[in-house]
């Protein structure tokens, strides 16, 4: 079976619609944001999808897209998620939280949701739905991680562990599975606005020592969440990474991507961090 190319069609409208070859996709977290962006554009292109919800009766309505439950804190919930929806060719690992909070004053509790929500979820999704795709010799795996990921942030450290560890896994899986041409990649998005702000988990204790540069840090962030580009550029991006014959290892989109990793290659490390703390007002 051919695999789909992202320039074979035009952007879709109401009035057209891309066949695809009859792929299936599952989007994780797609009830909001970048996930609902994607799994409304592949099912525009033709795609057999599924989004998760945690809830998908109060999932919203996206033409050609199927909710199912996923809670990846629980085993159990994922396991039965894979076996609902069966094998897939596509998988876009999505879903997870935004957290932020000083080091010194993260509770390990929350760390450790974290991590099951942001990488082991999505680690054990992936691996149930490789070996169905190795066997068919094909499948593209998608990491939504951050540019903070490649950028950390003071006061975000949690979060950006998360999002290095699920790229490191990527990254150190993709020569394990090219010889059975499954593509695994990660898309590291910058200021998006998906209204995350909102929904982010904060950790910052009474009477804190961090709270004015805390709070600094979170205003800036906001501002520049709310002037993000707008989830479908990125949809687009991972779209067309699933469609390509050769997907990279890592893609990048917004907040001056990609002419920020340029700077990082040629500035000293220490200045690039600087930079990206004088960005959120630090």
């Amino acid at each position: 079976m051919r695999s789909p190319r992202f320039g074979d069609c035009p952007e879709p409208t109401a009035e057209e619609d891309c066949v695809s070859d009859s792929r299936t996709a599952l989007v994780t977290g797609a009830s909001s944001g970048i996930g609902a962006a994607v799994a409304r554009l592949l099912a525009e292109r033709g795609y057999t999808v599924y989004g998760t919800s945690r809830n998908p009766a109060t999932a919203p309505s996206i033409a050609g897209v199927t909710f199912v439950a996923l809670d990846l804190e629980s085993t159990e919930s994922i396991e039965k998620c894979f076996e609902e929806v069966g094998e897939v060719d596509v998988l876009v690992n999505n879903a997870g939280e935004s957290q932020s909070g000083p080091l010194e004053e993260l509770p390990m509790a929350a760390l450790e949701r974290l991590f099951q929500l942001n990488v082991f979820g999505a680690i054990r999704l992936t691996q149930l739905v490789l070996p169905g795709m190795r066997r068919r010799g094909y499948g593209r795996v998608v990491m939504i991680g951050s540019m903070l990921g490649s950028f950390p942030l003071a006061f975000r450290s949690s979060y950006v562990a998360t999002k290095a560890a699920i790229k490191g896994f990527a990254t150190a899986a993709r020569r394990e599975l090219a010889p059975y041409g499954v593509a695994i990649t990660t898309v590291e998005p910058g200021a998006i606005a998906t209204g995350i702000g909102t929904r982010r988990t904060h950790h910052l204790a009474d009477g804190s020592p961090y709270t004015a540069e805390y709070d600094t840090m979170i205003e800036h962030l906001d501002a520049n969440e709310r002037g993000g580009i707008a989830p479908r550029k990125v949809a687009q991006k991972i779209v067309a990474a699933i469609e390509s014959d050769s997907p990279r290892e890592l893609y990048a989109i917004g907040s001056g991507a990609p002419a920020v990793f340029v700077l990082q290659r040629l500035l000293p490390r220490t200045v690039v961090t600087r930079l990206v703390a004088r960005r959120h007002g630090l």
